[in-house]
């Protein structure tokens, strides 16, 4: 009879047993020591631990202990220490490589959220046009204005969407939104892309200030 360990994985408490732990505990070192170098590493450890967890809800349906079975499950859509680079021996097996492109299909949903890096208000329309594939919020934006004037609409339908929609948070949310895979590449990249733009928006501010000073 295995051993079972109470563990914390992004917010949210599991029952996990021997086996299952050790093979997580080891995926999820492997990962830190990957990224130990990248600004942004306990943002994407962070954000990966919580697209785990998330994934942990969804395979349990009411099991109370974590397996290996869902161990594996949820490495096979979070990409293997291969897939994402941890073990670099200069070439991709085939059997990752189509696990690679599974993850991706398998990966390809969008959720409604509201984009508060793109708001206005509250981020209803730019999550709204993350959604339906729409570059510009512009034109939700506009169909909100045309219903305020013309019926008003909007003025039920806006606050609803603020209160029932989720703001997206974390990389996996921000992924999910406009429905690219989620993976362990992928919420590292969005990590770093975030961290990128914040130091670019950063150095103009400070090159503004110092031109005005």
């Amino acid at each position: 009879m295995n051993k079972i360990f109470n563990i914390n994985l992004g917010g949210y408490p599991f029952t996990i047993d021997d086996d299952a732990y050790h093979k997580l505990d080891k995926y999820l070192k492997t990962i830190k020591n990957h990224f130990a170098k990248s600004e942004g590493c306990d943002d994407i450890i962070t954000d990966i631990e919580a697209r785990i967890a998330e994934l942990f809800n969804q395979e349990l349906r009411g099991q109370p202990i974590v397996g290996l079975r869902e161990i594996e499950r949820v490495i096979k859509v979070m990409g293997t220490p291969e897939e994402f680079g941890a073990v670099d021996d200069g070439t991709m097996h085939e059997s990752a490589k189509k696990s690679s492109k599974t993850n991706a299909s398998q990966n390809e949903h969008r959720r409604l959220f509201r984009d508060g890096e793109n708001k206005v208000i509250a981020g209803v329309a730019s999550g709204l046009a993350a959604y339906f594939g729409i570059e510009d919020p512009l034109w939700i934006r506009i169909v909100f204005v045309f219903g305020f004037f013309f019926g008003g609409v909007s003025v039920l339908v806006y606050p609803i969407l603020w209160v029932v929609l989720p703001e997206a948070r974390t990389s996996a949310d921000k992924l999910a939104m406009t429905g690219e895979p989620i993976n362990v590449s992928s919420i590292a990249k969005k990590v770093e892309e975030e961290i990128t733009n914040l130091s670019d928006t950063l150095n103009e501010f400070t090159k503004e200030f110092k031109s005005k000073k």
